[in-house]
């Protein structure tokens, strides 16, 4: 996923950030290499004062706008809007990085205060009636002004954020908005820093070895190493995915499976000072509140009108059409679960908690495979060397480690990225491990986006943030599958931004439909398990021996298995927020209840549960409003990427150099400079369909 803020545009000029210098960096030109933030410098005390300054110039640079007496133009008007806020867009950017990766009490503090101070200001700004004014007429005058495809694609898209900001509104319905607004940002604050704390706070602690039965070693030694850090003796294990995926998977205690099961789909759901079902149950009728006074029946058709899919119809077509398919296959797993449970002597039910566990013992014993045996062949260097690999063989790609720059954490790794005729493209951040202080997941930020100005390009800067298996002792972090396709995934959004050639940073890169945003993410997961790839980069981490054609003849067997769960925790997930976000009355709903229903309504079986229960959906609640209602956009987006990837595979060639670089150009280069359904087509000759993808998830035949 990509992780985001709503920020205003602004510019590569240094005018704001010379003023007021002093000893507050964000008051000073950034002068570290390539212009990165200067991470050595910024303190916690530092961002107040610069969230006040940044939000002045700010409000002064849209007066001097609205009172520009000359006729509006694209110019005075447009340009003048992007180039606007550059000092807040400035700490906006490096501080919710950091309060999401490097937080702390302060942060917090920081960011409680100033989320609806930075949402009331971006409201006043979407409200002004004169500004909208002198904007609609740069509107109504585009097919007459001679401006190029990307200019008129930007005036379209600042007309249309401005009425979907609510600048048409009646003054009564204004503040209503302003408030809900308010309101929601509180909420979702709140939401977000519950679910952090619900991680950390949950810790499970063995002390007899025998409760360590059926675990791999790697695991041992990582839930020692955890209980070495908080002086404790004994194992401890937690719910970030690297400690909870292999103790579901291998653990042979089957009540300690259950605690970790439901300490961890519990999390906002302990009716607790953490509890997060109260605030879900006030941020929904919010919005469907809000989507009313915007004209929309709901939130749903309200968010989704501005994505590929234009109606909340079309997006549960595809999530039912998915489901449908998908229901008969997880059906069909949890009656071979259940079978393979009695066939080792068992005789209970199949739960939630049992799932991965006897889907690894079925794995083994039907392709002779297992997470365990393949780690030692994806170390973190080796996947990243591949992945550096395949970018270099599609589109010449080159990549330098540097260690010159400054760092927001110590264990953050930095690369210059440069194009195949050595130009610089953008600087990279890589921070790869959990820590107390990160939200869970993994994620994309800009810090600083691609555009140009005065006809040079400004070279992005950009982090991937992910919560990968971190190293034990002497043996380097090995990931798993999930994790390895992870990375491809969030570079694959990296790529979007570092290679995108947009003249304006609101057409920029992945500022595009979020039900688009996910193609470039997700086709570049395609690549991690080809039998190609993995004979160039699969190596193992302690012989260097590439991994044997045994091992890939195994993995490709099992290409398709257990796909039935997989997909159906998404598309439950999807469903789910598809259901709270199509609610056309602000009643309030009980989130447990709810949950229940609407599971029930889909045909989740109960031996899975969605990927996200309602109480730690933070995509949906805790997070950028624009993925509410938005879930259905990672299936939507892999319709778009199994079909993409057809592309190189029916030339023969995976790594084809003629379409990468089509893909390049219409796809990774365009960002939102036009209509990405025509920048699809241009790259594929035709409209997607969902026959790859399901053909991809073996529910129907080749």
């Amino acid at each position: 996923m990509i992780a985001g803020i709503t920020i205003t545009s602004c510019s590569k000029k240094q005018d704001s950030l010379g003023a007021g210098s002093g000893e507050n960096p964000f008051f000073t030109e950034w002068s570290a290499p390539f212009g990165v933030p200067p991470y050595d410098k910024i303190k916690v005390e530092h961002y107040k004062p610069a969230f006040d300054k940044g939000l002045a110039d700010h409000e002064a640079e849209i007066d001097a706008i609205v009172n520009n007496e000359d006729k509006p133009t694209f110019e005075n008007t447009i340009l003048a809007l992007e180039s606007s806020g550059e000092l807040l867009t400035h700490v906006s950017r490096v501080f919710f990085n950091l309060s999401q990766t490097d937080g702390n009490d302060e942060m917090d503090a920081i960011e409680e205060e100033y989320a609806p101070i930075l949402t009331k200001h971006d409201d006043e700004i979407n409200m002004n009636e004169k500004l909208f004014a002198r904007i609609k007429v740069v509107y109504d005058e585009r097919a007459s002004s001679g401006l190029g495809a990307e200019e008129n694609r930007l005036i379209e898209k600042y007309y249309k954020n401005f009425v979907r900001g609510g600048t048409s509104l009646s003054a009564e319905d204004k503040a209503k908005v302003m408030k809900i607004n308010e309101e929601i940002v509180t909420l979702t604050t709140k939401f977000g820093k519950n679910l952090l704390a619900e991680n950390n706070k949950f810790q499970l602690l063995i002390t007899d070895e025998k409760d360590l039965a059926g675990l791999p070693e790697s695991s041992i030694n990582a839930a020692a190493e955890t209980a070495k850090s908080k002086e404790t003796e004994g194992w401890i294990f937690t719910l970030n995915k690297p400690s909870w995926i292999p103790f579901m998977q291998f653990a042979d205690n089957r009540k300690l499976r259950e605690k970790m099961y439901k300490a961890y789909i519990d999390r906002g759901n302990n009716n607790d000072e953490l509890d997060n079902k109260a605030i879900l149950e006030k941020i929904v009728p919010l919005r469907t509140q809000k989507a009313n006074i915007m004209g929309y029946k709901t939130w749903a058709d309200f968010i989704i009108s501005d994505n590929m899919a234009k109606t909340s119809d079309a997006a549960n077509a595809l999530v039912n059409q998915v489901a449908t398919a998908t229901i008969p296959f997880a059906k069909a797993e949890a009656a071979e679960l259940q079978k393979m449970i009695v066939k080792t002597g068992e005789n209970f039910k199949l739960e939630g908690w049992d799932w991965w566990y006897y889907t690894e013992k079925l794995r083994k014993e039907r392709y002779d495979l297992d997470e365990e045996m393949l780690r030692p062949y994806f170390s973190l260097e080796t996947t990243q060397k591949g992945m550096f690999m395949l970018c270099n063989k599609l589109w010449g790609l080159q990549f330098e480690k540097l260690t010159n720059l400054p760092l927001y954490n110590k264990d953050v790794l930095t690369y210059e990225i440069k194009d195949r005729d050595g130009s610089h493209l953008g600087i990279m951040y890589f921070d790869f491990h959990p820590r107390s202080t990160k939200r869970g997941g993994a994620w994309m930020e800009n810090i600083i986006d691609e555009y140009f100005v005065d006809g040079k390009r400004s070279a992005p800067v950009i982090v991937n943030v992910c919560n990968f298996t971190g190293p034990v002792g002497d043996t380097p972090s090995l990931l798993s599958i999930d994790e390895a396709e992870t990375m491809f995934h969030e570079f694959g959004h990296a790529l979007h931004g570092l290679l995108t050639q947009c003249k304006y940073r609101s057409t920029s890169g992945t500022s595009v439909p979020s039900d688009f945003v996910e193609l470039p993410s997700q086709v570049m997961e395609n690549w991690v398990l080809e039998p190609q790839m993995l004979k160039q980069y699969a190596k193992h981490y302690k012989t260097g021996e590439i991994i044997p054609d045994s091992l890939i003849s195994k993995i490709q067997a099992a290409k398709t298995f257990n796909q039935g769960f997989i997909t159906m925790e998404l598309i439950a997930a999807s469903a789910l927020d598809m259901d709270w976000h199509t609610q056309t009355t602000t009643d309030k709903k009980d989130a447990v209840a709810f949950e229940k229903e609407s599971m029930k309504k889909l045909g989740l079986i109960d031996e899975i549960a969605p990927r996200y229960s309602s109480w730690y959906f933070n995509h949906i609640f805790g997070g950028d409003p624009s993925y509410s209602a938005g879930y259905y956009a990672y299936t939507w987006s892999a319709v778009l990427d199994a079909d993409a990837y057809q592309a190189f595979v029916e030339t023969g060639d995976i790594f084809n150099p003629e379409v990468a670089e089509k893909f390049r150009k219409n796809v990774l280069e365009t960002g939102d400079s036009e209509d990405p359904a025509v920048s699809y087509r241009n790259f594929r000759g035709k409209d997607a369909t969902p026959d790859a993808y399901l053909k991809r998830k073996g529910f129907v035949k080749k």
